[in-house]
């Protein structure tokens, strides 16, 4: 970008033909400088996101297989509760026909020296 005429003209009244030169080429250097320290923090920024997209994705990867195991896992023990439920309840109702058969057993005893 140069600098506008006026601006120039401005300058080499002030500063005089010399010193005018001379700041619009050290501005020059500085703008130059400044485009290529921002061209190179794009630079890195860019890298950094690519570095933190591929870290997400290792990380996403990781937690899932993970949850999968812990998924697995806890299949696993409800199927283990399921099994030592259905086991009480079946013990439960063997318990039950015990009871109810040797009560009816005893009725029926009672009932027969009753009757003699």
């Amino acid at each position: 970008m140069s600098v506008p005429p006026r601006l120039a003209s401005r300058l080499n009244e002030t500063l005089g033909p010399d010193a005018s030169g001379d700041l619009v080429t050290w501005l020059d250097e500085l703008r130059r400088e400044h485009a290529e320290q921002r061209e190179a923090s794009r630079d890195d920024f860019a890298e950094l996101r690519q570095e933190m997209r591929a870290m997400e994705s290792r990380i996403v990867e990781k937690l899932g297989g993970q949850m999968h195991a812990m998924e697995i896992a806890l299949r696993n023990e409800i199927h283990a509760v399921d099994l030592k439920v259905e086991r009480r309840s079946g013990d439960l109702i063997r318990w039950s026909f015990v009871f109810w058969v040797s009560a009816v057993a005893a009725i029926a005893t009672l009932a027969g020296v009753l009757r003699n």
